[in-house]
């Protein structure tokens, strides 16, 4: 078996596509995945499954959502392996205030010549470094008011994309090696 984190962009948020999260954990074991585990409300969801093909797996969840809520809700997958070495490898691990740490997940990587293209916003004082299929990103400022959001990563590098904050990041790689 294989041990996915499924990250849920865009549901539960200011009361749009709404989806309780036991409902959530239920059309996944309704799937056939194993060890059903959520975290958050945010549509953060670990689970088990044989199925090595990520893409297969995006497509079933994401008409399983459409199937029974009817609307679109983007999906990404990652193996919890990812998330530890994410965690592992980021040049800002070693920020006093985890507050400050976050990672925008993409559902592809970027196109390189969109990489070597994208620069920060004039006068932003937050940091990000691109990795395989994810930024890493440094906001001081907060992440509320920094301009190096999803939309900005999506309108540059035009890949789709969810953050999640370094706690909720740790707290998956917890959950996905229980």
């Amino acid at each position: 078996m294989n041990t996915y984190i499924s990250l849920l962009r865009g549901i539960n948020v200011s009361g749009q596509k709404k989806i309780k999260m036991a409902d959530l954990r239920q059309l996944y074991t309704d799937l056939g995945f194993a060890h059903v585990k959520s975290y958050l409300q945010s549509g953060n969801v670990v689970f088990q499954s044989p199925e090595t093909d990520t893409v297969q797996l995006v497509s079933q969840i994401q008409a399983a959502i459409q199937a029974v809520y009817g609307f679109e809700v983007p999906v990404l997958i990652r193996k919890a392996a990812d998330l530890q070495r994410i965690v592992e490898t980021s040049p800002y691990r070693d920020q006093e205030d985890i507050k400050t740490l976050y990672v925008t997940f993409f559902n592809t990587p970027p196109a390189a010549e969109r990489i070597a293209a994208i620069e920060a916003p004039e006068n932003c004082k937050d940091e990000f470094t691109i990795g395989s299929d994810e930024a890493l990103l440094y906001v001081p400022t907060g992440f509320g008011r920094t301009k190096i959001n999803n939309n900005w990563f999506e309108r540059n590098l035009k890949v789709t994309c969810t953050t999640r904050n370094w706690k909720t990041v740790n707290a998956l790689i917890a959950l996905g090696s229980e």
